[in-house]
């Protein structure tokens, strides 16, 4: 009997610890809960919070009062405290200061955010102005002029309409200069159409239209070639420039009315060599570790004349240590000596790996019921592979990354 006592007393304190304990922390969240409340209810003491709650309640009065008069003008929070003149109907605007003031920095909506970047009831000027057109204003260093003109094509009639409109900016060696241009359609280099001569201007404007006649299937394998003469004293002619515009890139329709300008490129005065020669740029990015080749024209090429010619075509191959690693060809053009491709390829090649890679470009010529011919080869590289104007095209690549650097090559048939 005296254990189960002991035992009882035991359990009636611990009962009686636990009621204690469970009491003092329901009394204790009682009192949290109400020291917040009347945290909660206690006046604001920051006098910009009550400037701002006023200020609204005025604004609602005189939206109230005014709304059958006039459309109310409400002043954000963040342009209090401005100086503001009073104008009619109770309406407010700021004084004469810079309107394109910086925002205030701190946290705010988006009403405040555009309140603040313009005065309410100004306008920027900035979002109205049109994109500026520079094509008459940058031109690049060296430049010897520029030409605009627009095509268009005509599917039923199979008419090419190439209108001439102006020349900006010419460089002719003396100070006057009379220009003209020829319009040829490659590669038909025999018959040209011609513009009139403009007489003593640098910036001749020409609103001259030509035809050619071509039938939808050729049109994408033609090129428009455009050459800029000058007319001395002595009524001799020489070149000023020339352009060169491939068709096949372009989307021709009826009404697709394309206005192009392009810049003139001076001639190559040099004969071509023994197999002709080939023009392309070369560009290397070394963040992409990106090889890219720009294959343009050839010239001079001595086409195969035992059998007719199907195409002539480039084939771009890329080496390392002089092992075949992956190559891409040009489409084929009509066998003629002067081909315009203008066709882009690029090539993966890490950085590390110039000074062991090398591009092979190969000009051949495809024939019916006979394998391909080559008409000439050329390989550009690091000085392990090659010497003279290759090599030095090469490393000029390198020193001018993510530069296009354009250069003519003779062809050759080593191989």
């Amino acid at each position: 009997e005296q254990a189960v006592a002991v035992a009882g007393g035991i359990i009636g304190g611990i009962l009686l610890f636990v009621l204690l304990g469970i009491t003092a922390y329901l009394l204790w969240k009682k009192n949290c809960r109400l020291f917040s409340y009347e945290k909660l209810i206690n006046p604001v003491k920051t006098t910009n919070a009550n400037a701002i709650f006023q200020d609204q309640a005025n604004s609602e009065i005189q939206r109230k009062s005014t709304r059958s008069r006039s459309v109310p003008f409400i002043i954000p929070p963040t342009l209090h405290g401005r100086d503001w003149i009073h104008l009619t109907n109770e309406e407010q605007v700021q004084e004469d200061r810079d309107p394109f003031m910086t925002p205030q920095s701190g946290p705010r909506s988006s009403f405040h955010s555009l309140a603040g970047a313009y005065v309410v009831g100004t306008i920027n000027p900035d979002l109205y102005k049109f994109p500026e057109d520079k094509s008459e204003t940058d031109f690049p260093d060296g430049s010897i002029g520029r030409l605009w003109f627009s095509i268009e094509y005509e599917q039923e009639s199979e008419r090419l309409l190439v209108s001439l409109i102006k020349l900006r900016k010419l460089q002719p060696p003396a100070e006057s200069c009379s220009p003209f241009v020829k319009i040829y359609l490659l590669p038909d280099e025999r018959s040209y159409l011609q513009s009139k001569t403009k007489r003593k201007t640098l910036n001749p404007q020409f609103d001259e239209n030509f035809v050619f006649q071509v039938s939808s299937k050729m049109l994408l394998q033609r090129t428009l070639k455009f050459l800029v003469y000058r007319v001395d004293k002595q009524k001799k002619h020489h070149l000023l420039g020339q352009v060169i515009f491939p068709l096949k890139n372009e989307a021709l329709t009826e009404d697709n009315k394309l206005v192009i300008w392009r810049d003139l490129e001076k001639e190559n005065l040099e004969p071509p060599s023994e197999h002709g020669d080939i023009q392309f740029s070369l560009s290397y990015n070394d963040y992409l570790g990106r090889l890219t080749v720009v294959v343009l024209r050839a010239r001079g090429l001595k086409l195969q004349e035992e059998s007719p010619a199907v195409g002539v075509y480039v084939k771009v191959s890329l080496m390392n240590h002089n092992k075949f690693i992956k190559s891409k060809k040009t489409a084929a053009l009509l066998g003629t000596p002067n081909p315009v491709y203008n066709e882009t390829f690029s090539f993966k090649a890490d950085q590390t790996e110039l000074d062991t890679a090398s591009l092979s470009l190969s000009v051949l010529q495809s024939n019916k019921g006979e394998k391909t011919l080559l008409l000439g080869r050329v390989v550009v590289g690091p000085f392990m592979y090659t010497r003279g104007r290759e090599l030095e095209h090469w490393n000029e690549m390198i020193s001018k990354p993510k530069e296009l650097v354009k250069r003519w090559h003779a062809l050759c048939h080593s191989t």
